[in-house]
């Protein structure tokens, strides 16, 4: 019987980086072991999801909170959601994260000069020639994971090696199993339990330098402390 738990795995970075590539390839990996699956590439469903949208910084998170709606619809239905979009920012990444919870972020990384160098659509020459005035990682920043589940390496790193790495953190995480990976990968692949302690890390907020909670969670905590004052007072007054 197929293993009918669904998830999000989440390829982010810079675009040509290779993050279709990657994420056609483990759909296909998948498929083989009857697994539903779906590919969310920003480009495909463009004109489903944010026709009349542009590329300002508030308009780009529009487009990552749709992406991420339509996994979160996906995965909690058993399928197996591969999102590949260049979502350049960290926040928007992380509210996914964060309702989706069935969530791998894979930040598919390459140095720009090597982008620039092999680009064939022509987007990285016309973004330097002030055409595209609102190109991510040229004209606009990206914004790189703190704590990615798995870090690719595409300008050195095989496709079928970095595939491997990824089946090894749903393994870890629980989203697939053992006998599906010997299908795919033709090996025996054991869970590795400080993988897991690391998603699980990467799910929590974040902190500062300092080891401070984040700031939604410090104004949390200040909002706790009036009422709790107030409950004590009362308790007192009885």
């Amino acid at each position: 019987m197929a293993h009918s738990q669904g998830f999000t795995l989440w390829l982010t970075g810079m675009s040509g980086t290779g993050k279709t590539t990657l994420a056609n390839y483990i759909a296909a990996r998948l498929r083989q072991v009857a697994r539903p699956v779906e590919v969310l590439d920003e480009r495909d469903v463009a004109e489903s999801l944010w026709s009349g949208l542009g590329d300002t910084k508030d308009e780009r998170n529009t487009v990552v909170r749709r992406l991420g709606f339509v996994a979160q619809l996906l995965s909690r239905n058993g399928v197996a959601a591969l999102v590949s979009s260049v979502s350049p920012y960290k926040s928007t990444r992380e509210e996914n994260r964060r309702a989706i919870g069935k969530y791998l972020e894979v930040f598919v990384d390459c140095p720009t000069e090597k982008l620039i160098a092999r680009d064939t659509t022509g987007l990285y020459k016309r973004a330097l020639g002030g055409e595209l005035p609102n190109f991510i990682g040229i004209t606009e920043p990206y914004e790189p994971p703190n704590s990615p589940e798995v870090t690719v390496k595409s300008d050195s790193e095989s496709v079928e090696d970095a595939a491997t790495r990824i089946f090894q953190s749903l393994l870890d995480l629980g989203y697939v199993t053992s006998e599906e990976l010997k299908t795919i990968t033709g090996k025996r692949m054991k869970a590795n339990p400080a993988g897991a302690a690391k998603a699980r890390r990467a799910a929590k907020p974040a902190k500062d330098a300092t080891g401070a909670k984040s700031r939604p969670a410090a104004r949390a905590a200040r909002e706790v402390k009036p009422a709790t004052k107030k409950a004590a007072a009362k308790r007192k007054s009885r």
